[in-house]
């Protein structure tokens, strides 16, 4: 019973944010408003969210509710997969992508972003500062703060971009993550949080080129420590 109630649930609200009635980037009604208007559990409320979610509708923020996204047109097409990245010269071609992508991106995201898209920002760099001793949290939460970058472009073809290239594009190969000692470790994880927060800090006040050139300066550096043979890493941009 209680699935049908969820299907139903998440069947009314995708059809009010495909036909408009919930426009892209507002605020969806409170779980005790639809627990109200439903009759439904909490429990049928957050799994109809959590549904809406997982078709790229609804994004959810700890402590401030749920938006909804842009839907896809119903012609839309599914993403390509991208170019398979198994080596380490296939993953530093790929950083010099990202170089000319997302530097540009943080520019934009620096003019473009809301103060709902600078806090996720903020809230996956902290979730990958407090990410140090786990490294699948780490290329997680990396991946979710140039994600978060990318939305707050204005832009979708740079989410579209991100979404393409997947979370290997953070990912070091295994072997990487299991050598050199715990000192190396720590200190480039140490560094990734510092571009990270200079990215941040560049982005929050608003100035296009000096957070182009923060995240031009990670990704060359991520580049230059791809190509360190002696340091064994966690997951780092």
């Amino acid at each position: 019973m209680s699935r049908n109630l969820t299907a139903d649930l998440a069947a009314d609200l995708r059809m009010r944010i495909v036909d408009g009635v919930i426009q892209p980037g507002e605020k969806l009604p409170s779980e005790n408003t639809l627990i109200s208007e439903f009759g439904v559990s909490r429990t049928v409320v957050r799994s109809a969210l959590t549904r809406l979610q997982a078709e790229g509708l609804v994004e959810t923020e700890r402590g401030r509710g749920s938006f909804a996204l842009t839907p896809p047109p119903a012609d839309a097409q599914p993403v390509p997969a991208t170019r398979p990245v198994v080596s380490l010269e296939d993953r530093a071609r790929l950083l010099e992508f990202r170089i000319g992508v997302e530097s540009e991106a943080a520019a934009l995201a620096a003019r473009n972003r809301s103060e709902r898209q600078l806090q996720a920002v903020r809230t996956a760099l902290e979730e990958f500062t407090a990410s140090g001793t786990h490294p699948a949290h780490a290329m997680k939460s990396d991946y979710e703060f140039h994600r978060a970058i990318a939305a707050a472009t204005g832009n979708p073809f740079y989410s579209d971009c991100l979404a393409a290239l997947g979370q290997t594009m953070i990912a070091m190969p295994r072997t990487r993550l299991m050598t050199g000692g715990e000192h190396h470790v720590r200190e480039h994880f140490e560094q990734v949080v510092l571009e990270h927060e200079s990215i941040y800090a560049a982005i929050a006040e608003g100035d296009g080129a000096s957070s182009s050139a923060a995240m031009r300066s990670h990704l060359a550096n991520s580049r230059r420590r791809l190509r360190t043979p002696a340091a064994g890493r966690p997951a780092g941009s």
